[in-house]
């Protein structure tokens, strides 16, 4: 297995800056930065940082930390029945495309989300494939991805491949944790059945109260992030493993400096020896 880089989710500081977030992941030694939110706004294009002088001051800032934009997060959904409403995100699509191309990123994320009250999952398939499809077609032009993350109610394998198009520039976020919580599956089993297609990796970990799942600091959950290790030997992933803390929707989660950081260090102490421990097998992923 190629050596792992990683980054992380700006999910983790909503309302940081651009060179907030680079010093952050200089500090804690990050190889990258996955782009979600910024200043509090998350269709990236709108602001200043991103445009003209602000755009090319933020390249500079990035290229000298020696970083790469990992992924460039999209809030771009294809579950609406209005196709006037999933046209509307397909070129929100484009423009992040368009920002993801200045800033060297492979791909930008999306969701297929849920399938609405009183539709059935085929329909709400068939929009989330023909609006990907036509959004990969028309951001050919950036030699930018577009990247379905496995969320919501497409988590299941078995709901993914379905609704993702058998094109070039098409591929998968692979948030393992989605699909443990929404379906069950694990992620050795998740992550083998959707091998070919992951381009990008997200972790993170969990605990249960009462019921509920919240985010856990990496290493003190109870989420099987072995079977992540597992699964990305097993193909030989040499993408990013992207941290991901979300901050920005469990506002009671410990802040950015502590969970950021946190996650580096587990990592450089923990990831490479995951399968000397005895946890990884069949039962145990």
């Amino acid at each position: 297995m190629a050596e792992t880089r990683i980054s992380f989710s700006t999910l983790a500081c909503p309302n940081c800056t651009v060179p907030q977030i680079v010093d952050a992941a200089v500090e804690a030694r990050y190889h990258g930065i996955e782009l979600r939110f910024v200043e509090g706004e998350d269709s990236l294009w709108k602001l200043p940082a991103f445009q003209g002088a602000g755009l090319r001051d933020a390249l500079n800032r990035i290229s000298d930390a020696g970083l790469a934009i990992s992924c460039l997060d999209t809030s771009c959904r294809f579950d609406s029945p209005d196709v006037s409403e999933r046209d509307r995100w397909i070129e929100e699509g484009l423009r992040m495309a368009d920002l993801a191309a200045a800033l060297r990123a492979p791909g930008i994320r999306v969701f297929g989300d849920r399938v609405p009250p009183g539709v059935e999952r085929e329909m709400t398939g068939e929009w989330v494939h023909d609006s990907m499809s036509s959004l990969a077609e028309r951001v050919a032009q950036f030699g930018v991805e577009v990247w379905l993350e496995t969320h919501g109610d497409f988590s299941r394998a078995g709901d993914v491949l379905p609704a993702l198009p058998q094109r070039n520039g098409v591929g998968l976020v692979w948030d393992a944790v989605s699909a443990f919580v929404e379906c069950g599956e694990r992620p050795l089993q998740h992550g083998t059945a959707l091998q070919t297609l992951i381009r990008h990796v997200h972790i993170k970990d969990l605990r249960n109260e009462n019921g509920k799942w919240i985010p856990a600091l990496i290493g003190e959950g109870v989420f099987p992030l072995a079977g992540i290790r597992a699964a990305l030997k097993a193909f030989n992933y040499t993408g990013f493993l992207s941290f991901e803390w979300e901050k920005k929707w469990h506002p009671e989660i410990e802040p950015p400096e502590v969970a950021i950081p946190h996650f580096a260090n587990w990592f450089r102490e923990r990831w490479q020896v995951l399968d000397e421990t005895g946890i990884l097998s069949g039962a145990h992923d």
